[in-house]
């Protein structure tokens, strides 16, 4: 029987099994370099893209490290966003389901929009692992219901989100609440200067991972710009989803009134769509989210904040309504399909003000096919920057021959004949040239 390649992190045989039932048979560069850190005890930035494995790379080595002849609070996994945190949760329920009978770890999950009062009775029993959202957990520690004061290890995960959307200091307040001395784990897209501050206060000398990816998104995803040209918006979308035919969709837009303004459109041409935005109840977040999992939807609309930490499985395309001004969440976006080696569809609806950000994007890495839809149908068209790639190459050409071909010094009859047709002769050889190498 071939090793699976995770026991040479040498970890308990309960959980190489579960890592075994899970499919993972490689870890990923991620979980590589994360996981000795964990187990030997250090505190780490990660940094890396979406899909990499990030969960398992900190899920594994706290598993491994829990005590489960101790009925307390052992470790704490903080999430931004309910979502987030539940899938975190069912991805440690498979876990601590391997774990021997006589020898049980507990796993809970406290997140916003459920019953307090229930929690806190349900209580009497400390679990080993927490799960959650900062304000459930940091209102059941003030509460003295969850007693974390013997916790040594906690994770932060998608910090810099956890800034933006102001739940960096629920996560302070329960830390200072912890061991005096704790393991920290944070993993963040970025790291912001406003998330430093926090950073410093918990982690001596953390060990930092960047996780670069290869190329900028993943492989199998194929980057697409469709130009808007003058067109009714919402139409060429509809256009585009009814075109593409997806299995699943994400469509992008900037703000929680451009989604309910696009959803709602769509829902009137025709189309099953729901809608992922902050403006949602918990209540029709979490129906929702059913919703989509059972696949009533083909098309789903959201913003960055909302789907960001969102895990839906079988996104076969993603369509930018509206670029965001926050390039990086452009990866983020993208990063929603071709997912675990599957191919993926990103496309991009995009007028003359994006011009700026598409430059942006392809010094970053990203390589676009340009197509448009004309009677139902797609076509290719030019390059959006071919002529103005022509022209430059032309200026280049011409300034290279003035420089190349040097007026003589002494001025003879027909200089000015003779120089220019030495210019024209040398400008037509690098144009033969440019065009051979092409």
């Amino acid at each position: 029987m071939k090793q699976n390649q995770f026991e040479r992190f040498n970890l308990q045989s309960h959980i190489v099994d579960a890592v075994q039932n899970l499919g993972f048979k490689k870890p990923t560069e991620i979980q590589e370099r994360v996981i000795p850190a964990i187990l030997n005890g250090h505190s780490l930035i990660g940094q890396s893209q979406t899909g990499t494995g990030k969960t398992h790379s900190y899920l594994l080595p706290i598993m491994e490290k829990m005590n489960p002849a101790k009925q307390e609070v052992q470790a704490i996994i903080s999430a931004p966003t309910r979502e987030l945190a539940n899938q975190i949760y069912k991805e440690a329920l498979k876990i601590a389901d391997y774990f021997p009978e006589e020898a049980p770890i507990q796993v809970r999950c406290f997140i916003g929009g459920t019953d307090k009062q229930r929690t806190i009775e349900k209580l009497k029993t400390q679990p080993q692992l927490v799960i959650g959202t900062p304000g459930r957990i940091k209102d059941l520690v003030e509460e003295q219901a969850l007693q974390v004061y013997g916790a040594t290890m906690l994770v932060v995960d998608e910090a810099d989100l956890m800034l933006d959307m102001g739940f960096i200091e629920d996560v302070d307040k329960f830390a200072a609440r912890m061991a005096e001395k704790i393991q920290m784990l944070v993993f963040s897209a970025t790291i912001p200067e406003k998330l430093k501050p926090f950073l410093k206060k918990y982690m001596e000398n953390p060990k930092y991972v960047q996780v670069n990816p290869k190329q900028a998104t993943a492989a199998k995803i194929e980057h697409v710009l469709i130009p808007l040209r003058h067109r009714n918006k919402i139409q060429l979308l509809h256009d585009i989803a009814v075109r593409y035919n997806p299995y699943l969709a994400i469509i992008f837009t900037n703000t929680k009134k451009m989604a309910d303004t696009v959803a709602d459109e769509l829902i009137a041409k025709g189309l099953t769509v729901g809608r992922i935005h902050g403006d949602l109840s918990p209540r029709d977040r979490k129906r929702m989210m059913k919703q989509i999992n059972n696949l009533d939807y083909q098309f789903i609309v959201a913003t960055d904040l909302a789907a960001r930490g969102i895990d839906i499985e079988g996104v076969s395309h993603i369509i930018n309504y509206e670029l965001p001004s926050d390039l990086d969440f452009y990866i983020h976006r993208t990063g929603r399909t071709a997912r675990a080696g599957q191919s993926g569809i990103a496309a991009t609806i995009y007028d003359q003000s994006d011009e700026d950000a598409l430059i942006r994007l392809e010094k970053m890495g990203v390589t676009f096919r340009d197509v448009d839809i004309q009677n139902g149908d797609w076509i290719e068209i030019d390059e959006r920057n071919k002529r103005k790639r022509r022209k430059k190459q032309a200026s280049e050409i011409d300034v290279k021959a003035k420089t190349m071909v040097r007026k003589s010094t002494k001025v003879k009859p027909g200089y000015k004949k003779k120089h220019q047709r030495e210019t024209e002769e040398f400008k037509k050889r690098q144009r033969r040239m440019a065009k051979k190498q092409k």
